[in-house]
């Protein structure tokens, strides 16, 4: 049997606020409570003259703070778009309407009618003429100074991280606005968004381990998706020749400070592109997101005065070069590149060279990408889906941005030759375990493309990582809203709780 947890002292007075409440002939968890605006506007609105009544407002939040001064009470007042003062006088009550104030706590949801005034210390205040109550709160806020230092608190209980640190709120809601600002620069594009499924019976369109489940009606086992992208090249073979998805991508894999097992993608499609056409939408994309939030396409990072700098054009860097520049050698060299790799702790005994020499570069080259920069012209046996360079099959036409070291997108001109698509599935195939998500050949996205898709430029980029850029966020898990925990009884406190696994490359 599972033991009910008593309510501790303070729960207990708080219980007792609830009775009164309901004793008033108040409903503690409240009613409807139309036409409010928000306090921002509010605030707006204010008369800039000192003691002079404006207009009554009508205004709804939590309860942030309570001071007292003889028979007036003070409370700060917090809804999404900010804080304001409220002034309950005893004088301008009744008796059930004073006492009703005294049952309010920290944490408390109310709704205010009153007029506008701004104070003789030129404060913006709402005298409060009725107070309705909307929700009790009945858990204790945490201390201001102690109790929101516990990062884990703060990941597990999320919504007291949204009420009571500051910044928070406001960093999330900016999220929605970079993905609608995303949004409506593929709009003016005439891109389609479209919906892909989330159950996929092969998984594909990446290199990554997907999370296994069982459909029982059909009896089959299915893969959460590892990535948007062969469903959409399907609907390029289908005729919509702009098309994107903004969707959850599953990767059963580490936790780190920018990886999460459950992550959000946009994928976009362009038929009759290649991999420049995608780079010169990934920067549209990225300098109206920056506008969109800021007004500027100078963005924070950091806390010692660095600023990243979007203005476009951003610089496009071979690979090649860069290997070259920062790993001291040919990429081709490959007994130069083995030697290094050897330096490096890197496994070269039975490994492909061109992934010796993907691991070299990250090693190497990642760090120095300060960016914002595109790195094009990948080894082409790292890149299966993508088309091979006309003057060099042996370079795929692929980029990948990079900004402070993080790669942010990912794009292709898209491989469209079936058969070549069907031989380069067989080679990568070869030899891999069967919980690999490249195991497993997608037949039928083989078939489509014997139908045959347009020549195309295709576009990822990681939606959390974007936010975390533009709102200088250091870690994946202060830009999403609930970022995978471990149960919490089987965690060992605080500092162990903090001990993620290493993400999987």
């Amino acid at each position: 049997m599972t033991s009910v947890q008593k309510p501790d002292r303070l729960e207990l007075a708080r219980l007792e606020k609830l009775e009164k409440i309901q004793a008033l002939g108040h409903d503690p968890w409240g009613q409807r409570f139309d036409n409010h605006s928000a306090i921002a506007d509010v605030r707006a609105r204010c008369p800039e003259q000192s003691g002079t009544d404006g207009e009554t407002v009508r205004i709804a939040g939590r309860i942030m703070g309570r001071r007292k001064a003889g028979k007036l009470r003070f409370i700060d007042l917090q809804d999404q778009s900010g804080t304001i003062q409220l002034l309950c006088s005893r004088g301008d009550m009744t008796e059930p309407e004073w006492e009703l104030v005294s049952a309010l706590d920290d944490g408390d949801l109310i709704g205010i009618d009153g007029p506008l005034r701004r104070t003789n210390t030129g404060e913006v205040s709402v005298f409060v003429r009725q107070l309705t109550i909307l929700c009790k709160s009945l858990a204790q806020p945490p201390e201001k100074f102690h109790g929101l230092k516990d990062e884990e608190i703060l990941v597990r209980q999320r919504y007291l991280d949204l009420i009571y640190t500051e910044g928070v709120l406001a960093r999330m809601l900016k999220r929605s606005t970079i993905i609608d600002s995303v949004r409506q620069t593929l709009r003016s594009h005439r891109f389609h968004e479209v919906e892909t499924p989330v159950l996929h019976s092969v998984a594909g369109g990446a290199a990554a381990r997907p999370f296994i489940t069982h459909h029982n009606a059909l009896d089959m086992e299915l893969y959460l998706r590892i990535a948007l992208e062969l469903h959409l090249k399907r609907l390029l073979v289908g005729g919509i020749e702009r098309v994107y998805e903004i969707g959850r991508v599953f990767r059963n894999e580490g936790v780190d400070a920018t990886h999460n097992p459950e992550f959000t993608m946009i994928e976009i499609y362009q038929a009759y592109g290649d991999y420049r056409s995608m780079m010169d939408l990934t920067e549209q994309i990225v300098v109206n997101a920056c506008l969109a939030i800021s007004g500027s396409t100078q963005i924070p990072w950091g806390t010692e005065g660095d600023v990243i700098d979007f203005t476009s054009p951003w610089p496009r860097r071979k690979y090649a070069d860069l290997f070259l520049e920062h790993a001291g050698c040919d990429m081709r060299d490959t007994a130069a590149v083995t030697a290094l790799a050897n330096r490096l702790g890197i496994e070269t005994n039975g490994v492909h060279p061109d992934v010796v020499v993907n691991e070299v570069f990250e090693r190497t080259v990642e760090d120095h990408l300060r960016g914002p920069v595109f790195v094009m012209d990948y080894p082409a046996s790292i890149c299966p889906l993508t088309k091979r360079s006309q003057s060099d099959p042996a370079i795929a036409e692929r980029f990948e941005l990079y900004i402070r070291g993080m790669e942010l997108a990912n794009a292709y001109t898209e491989l469209n030759d079936p058969r070549l698509q069907e031989e380069l599935f067989r080679t990568q195939l070869a030899g891999q375990s069967e919980e690999d998500s490249m195991a497993k050949m997608d037949h039928d996205f083989v078939r489509a493309l014997k139908v045959g898709m347009p020549p195309a430029g295709g576009l990822g980029i990681g939606i959390d990582r974007l936010v975390m850029l533009l709102t200088n966020s250091h870690a994946i898990k202060d830009v999403i809203f609930f970022p995978l925990t471990r149960h919490e009884q089987a965690e060992s406190g605080p500092a162990e709780s903090r001990k993620q696994p290493p993400a999987a490359e």
